[in-house]
């Protein structure tokens, strides 16, 4: 099945006082955007690689050439603006969405997601809540949610091209912003969106701690 892929990378790392976007942070001597970017890069089913970031500083930090796989679009002022910049450049019928600052995606979660978008509109990487979660009222408990009916989003969260930039479509005329890309599908559709178990270690960097 063939792909693009939307890397959003177009933050300041403001959280991590870094002093520049901080999917240039270098792990082990490579870039967080590099080590992101890296599965779909060699994945022969994904035909082009959006990545949403400022020009100057990817053509600064990323050697990767990837033979004319990848391009680059215009940041937003919010990330979902910049995911609606980057599927604007989408040229296939299938996308994922992928986090620039989630670098440690594996092998076997991105084909997980693959098979499903085959036969779904609308895939979602998620990970069980281990932490009890609790509805409060000002400062007062007043629910306990069970465990078992949540989970975690992470990326890629991956979709039909025309569902996505349906739905991002008509976010952007209602003026709506949604905590992630399926949130606009789940308010702007009736398609369902199918679950792929995660891992863990698939975790966003936000702030140093992240990477100890």
């Amino acid at each position: 099945m063939e792909y693009s892929a939307v890397i959003v990378a177009a933050g300041s790392g403001a959280r991590m006082n870094l002093g520049y976007n901080k999917v240039y942070y270098k792990i082990n001597g490579v870039p967080i955007l590099q080590m992101a970017m890296s599965l779909f890069i060699w994945d022969e089913d994904c035909k082009q690689i959006v990545v949403v970031t400022d020009n100057r500083d990817y053509h600064e930090h990323i050697k990767e050439n990837a033979s004319g796989k990848i391009m680059i679009a215009k940041g937003g002022e919010t990330r979902q603006d910049s995911v609606a910049n980057g599927l604007e450049a989408v040229i296939s019928d299938k996308v994922m969405i992928h986090d620039g600052a989630r670098p440690y995606l594996d092998e076997e979660t991105l084909m997980a997601v693959k098979r499903e978008l085959e036969q779904e509109e609308a895939v979602c990487v998620m990970v069980p809540c281990t932490d009890t979660i609790k509805r409060v009222e000002g400062d007062y408990i007043v629910e306990t949610i069970p465990r078992v009916e949540l989970r975690a989003a992470q990326t890629p969260q991956a979709f039909s091209t025309d569902l996505i930039r349906s739905c991002m479509k008509k976010a952007q005329e209602d003026h709506y912003v949604g905590t992630d890309d399926c949130s606009l599908v789940e308010k702007y559709s009736d398609v369902k969106i199918k679950i792929v178990e995660g891992t863990f270690e698939n975790k966003k960097i936000t702030t140093m701690e992240d990477l100890k």
